[in-house]
């Protein structure tokens, strides 16, 4: 194992593909936080996060071992562009609207006060914890906060982060990680249920 652990994340896809699941929990261990963050920055709720998190990496796992990563960029960048395009999708169908047949379904049920009254609390619990989100954000050290928010919210490349910010791209990185790390933290003391 570590053997495996000193590899590249190159080398530990190609064992994978070849069939050595080891290797995948490797890049599993080595990624999963970095993803799992900016997921949840995207959606804002634990739960989905943690429904997007498994599919990205289950999209991952087939993609590897049906031959069709491409070694052109980041690992990490391309498991971020999976999860990215999984949320896409995702809103992408609950905006579309769904017909109902009359005769499946009584219109009187749809006017339930239960079912609105789920749905508004559904829409507090959530903006609660976009606000927990936005608050822990508060609690990095500016610098972090800073890259945080280019990053996730203004999806600026780390060479333009460093641009902006007069560092090196090597600081912004850095940055950025201190800033997952911390974000962690905050996440598991509020008890948000984090993967891994």
């Amino acid at each position: 194992m570590n053997e495996l652990s000193a590899m590249t994340d190159h080398e530990l896809v190609t064992l994978y593909e070849k069939g050595n699941d080891s290797a995948f929990d490797i890049l599993l261990d080595r990624h999963k936080t970095c993803v799992y963050s900016y997921i949840l920055l995207l959606v804002k709720d634990t739960d989905a996060a943690n429904d997007f998190f498994q599919d990205t990496f289950q999209r991952a796992i087939i993609a590897i071992r049906s031959h069709k990563y491409q070694t052109s960029g980041k690992f990490s960048a391309w498991l971020t562009r999976i999860a990215h395009n999984l949320i896409i999708d995702k809103s992408r169908e609950s905006e579309t609207t769904c017909t109902i047949r009359e005769n499946l379904v009584n219109p009187k049920s749809l006017n339930s006060m239960r079912l609105s009254e789920a749905t508004r609390e559904d829409e507090l619990i959530d903006r609660q914890r976009r606000d927990d989100i936005r608050r822990m954000l508060d609690y990095l050290p500016e610098p972090q906060r800073e890259v945080v928010l280019l990053r996730f919210y203004d999806d600026l490349s780390f060479k333009e982060i460093a641009q902006q910010t007069g560092v090196s791209i090597n600081t912004a990185l850095g940055r950025m990680r201190y800033a997952l790390i911390n974000l962690r933290k905050l996440i598991q003391q509020r008890q948000f249920g984090l993967v891994g």
